[in-house]
């Protein structure tokens, strides 16, 4: 008997159990499948150590997240991918690739789903069929089910690590050199306002966590997210927001736009939105040009240049504005796009510090102030910052020139 087999035949023999036993606590659970395991005949061939992945692996069944628990429990494995019940990948230290547990039917997937999203209050069915979710430790969960999904329902957990990765581990770990780190750390305290771009898996939301302990901690934030993920720990005066979803009746829906619009009567020093992808870039961008110096945000963009041309297009989505005037109020209110990207190994780092210098002749100017060559390492690209007036009024200056040549990209995280 293999163990999936044997697995299977323990489960369903604990659920049998249930059945004429009721509801049981979590630790009476954990006793009846630790009988279950220890007493029967298919078992009694195991090793200590196997009949305790055993039992944890049952007991996650009931009350965890199934065969994906020790997935979510394994701190190399950074992002779990279920393309239907029983075709499950996962990157793990930066490479992909199928594993062979699979859930035992379809039905089993579409519960734990339910499960999942029920616990921070959001529904996923076939009218409603593609949802953002989170997991209690902060993991990022999207699901597509029928019959959008065609081979089955779709779950992608997307994890982040318990403490949250820190500008000096970023540094140590080579995804950008002490200098530009420096240079970031002085120009968040200064209040310029920031956006990370990159692509999917490039670690925006890791280094906008790193970005955010750089803020002065007399400062009132607030956080606003589709799915909360930020790990803000060095400001007290925190005020996070979620989208909501629309209700079975298709009301109720609580958007980005929204929530930028309610923070700006909270009295923020700063506003920090997890990703713009639609229209709430104009909301984002006339909240950096009104006295909200510091705001942070991402953007999906395969390079700092691109990231103004969506900004462009969502602007677009929200108001039929001339392109001239977008372009002036981007220019006005961002001063520093920060580009990340994941390498073909897996690896993430910092390519580009870029100055969002102005607007002439209608174009946004970029200064690039740090650039990756092609050895892959982070330089000083010679050009000064030419926006030197929140540095002025901060009473703070840049850092000199330290010498490090390093930043030959270690993983980033996300």
């Amino acid at each position: 008997m293999t163990d999936r087999e044997l697995w299977i035949v323990l489960k369903q023999s604990v659920r049998s159990r249930l059945m004429e036993a009721g509801e049981l606590s979590e630790t009476a659970l954990l006793k009846l499948i630790e009988r279950q395991v220890f007493d029967s005949d298919q078992g009694a061939a195991l090793t200590l150590e196997e009949k305790q992945r055993l039992i944890e692996r049952i007991y996650a069944s009931f009350r965890g997240l199934d065969v994906l628990q020790p997935l979510v429990d394994d701190p190399a494995v950074s992002e779990i991918m279920v393309n239907r019940h029983d075709e499950i990948f996962v990157e793990r230290s930066g490479r992909t690739f199928q594993i062979a547990d699979r859930f035992e039917s379809q039905e089993r997937l579409e519960d734990l789903i339910q499960m999942i999203v029920g616990q921070v209050n959001r529904t996923v069915n076939e009218s409603e069929p593609i949802v953002d979710a989170r997991l209690p430790d902060g993991s990022r969960v999207h699901v597509v089910l029928p019959p959008v999904a065609l081979k089955g329902p779709v779950l992608t957990i997307r994890k982040f690590p318990e403490e949250p990765l820190r500008m000096d581990k970023l540094v140590e770990l080579g995804s950008l050199t002490e200098e530009a780190a420096a240079w970031l750390k002085t120009l968040v305290q200064a209040g310029y306002n920031i956006f990370v771009s990159g692509g999917t898996g490039s670690g925006k939301t890791t280094f906008l966590n790193a970005l955010s302990d750089f803020i002065p901690p007399d400062s009132r934030i607030v956080t606003i997210e589709d799915a909360a993920e930020l790990q803000i720990r060095n400001v007290a005066n925190l005020v996070s927001l979620e989208t909501r979803n629309p209700n079975s009746e298709g009301k109720g829906e609580i958007n980005i736009r929204s929530l930028i619009r309610a923070s700006l009567r909270m009295r923020p020093d700063r506003i920090i939105v997890g990703e713009v992808r639609g229209a709430e870039a104009l909301d984002m961008l006339q909240a950096m040009n009104t006295g909200h110096d510091g705001s942070l945000s991402t953007g999906h963009a395969n390079s700092p240049e691109d990231l103004i041309s969506r900004l462009e297009t969502m602007v677009l989505g929200g108001a039929l504005l001339p392109v001239e005037v977008i372009r002036a109020q981007i220019a006005s209110a961002i001063d520093i796009i920060i580009h990340l990207a994941r390498m073909p190994d897996g690896r993430r780092k910092v390519m580009e510090i870029c100055e969002v210098a102005g607007c002439l002749a209608g174009q946004v100017q970029m200064s690039p102030l740090f650039v990756s060559g092609s050895d892959g390492r982070l330089r000083r690209s010679g050009n000064a910052l030419m926006r030197r007036r929140k540095l002025e009024l901060a009473d703070l200056t840049l850092p000199e020139h330290t010498g490090d040549e390093s930043g030959g990209g270690q993983e980033l995280g996300r």
